[in-house]
């Protein structure tokens, strides 16, 4: 059985986040082996595929080391590439049955674009205790599945350095979620995209993501309502990696575009 190892959101190798996708199964194995497996694999996410009668549609669930997500943005989009460029596939689109409904990806400007629900955060006041243990001056908080608290600038971003265990119990209570927090702001002027983000998800087993698709279903309402315009480029700014997104709100629905790059291909040597 095979498995790759595919960097989503990127245009090069060792950029973007890495996500394990394995060659598409069967049936579905025990949930305690996928999760054996994401937690052996030690990244964001390893992507399960199922196969289905139809060859361009697929079951797809996905592990980060520690728990089962309902939504994962850079797995899904690693998953597409893999099944596009390294298995063949014909078809123009791709559809996945996941706990978050059917989610589509094409072919796209060189890379692929993704068909997610869009997450609008609502306004709320500062919980208590989130700016320290974010480490930075909260100009805005938002909450959707996860917090986003926007700050000054970009450098604030780039800086930040939170408290990871911290920020896991305020979020939680304020969102009845996992316990995980985006940080975003307006691009410095020049960029070639126009916000920049990180995302923290302790709450999901991880320290920090390196780029989040799920985040940007709230994002993208939420920066596209401030910019009048319903199409952005996004930065997530993840030390030393960095990767990049560009999104279009369309009603009730999120287009994610991006590019990823195969970088492992290895034989798992287990049974199933």
């Amino acid at each position: 059985m095979r498995q790759w190892t595919i960097d989503a959101f990127a245009s090069e190798p060792l950029k973007g986040n890495p996500a394990c996708v394995v060659e598409p199964l069967e049936a579905w194995p025990a949930t305690g082996y996928m999760q054996a497996l994401a937690a052996e694999n030690n990244q964001a996410e390893t992507a399960f595929l199922l196969k289905t009668a139809d060859p361009a549609r697929f079951g797809l669930r996905w592990f980060t080391p520690a728990v089962e997500v309902p939504l994962c943005g850079h797995a899904t989009l690693a998953s597409a590439h893999a099944l596009f460029a390294e298995l063949g596939a014909a078809a123009d689109k791709l559809t996945f049955d996941t706990r978050s409904g059917p989610l589509t990806v094409e072919r796209a400007d060189g890379g692929y674009r993704m068909d997610f629900p869009s997450n609008p955060p609502r306004r709320i006041d500062p919980p208590a205790g989130l700016a320290e243990a974010l480490g930075v001056q909260l100009l805005e908080v938002w909450a959707a599945q996860y917090l986003v608290a926007i700050v000054a600038d970009e450098a604030v971003v780039r800086a930040a350095l939170p408290d990871i265990a911290a920020i896991k119990p305020i979020s939680s209570a304020a969102t009845q979620g996992r316990g995980n927090v985006g940080i975003s702001a307006f691009a410095a002027a020049g960029s070639n995209y126009d916000v920049v983000s990180r995302f923290f998800a302790p709450g999901s087993g991880i320290a920090e993501d390196p780029t989040t698709g799920s985040l940007h279903c709230a994002l993208a309402p939420l920066f596209a309502q401030k910019l009048g315009r319903p199409r952005l480029a996004f930065h997530q700014a993840y030390p030393g990696r960095g990767g990049d997104l560009t999104c279009e709100v369309r009603g009730e629905r999120v287009l994610i575009e991006g590019q990823a790059v195969t970088v492992v291909e290895s034989r798992l040597r287990l049974e199933v």
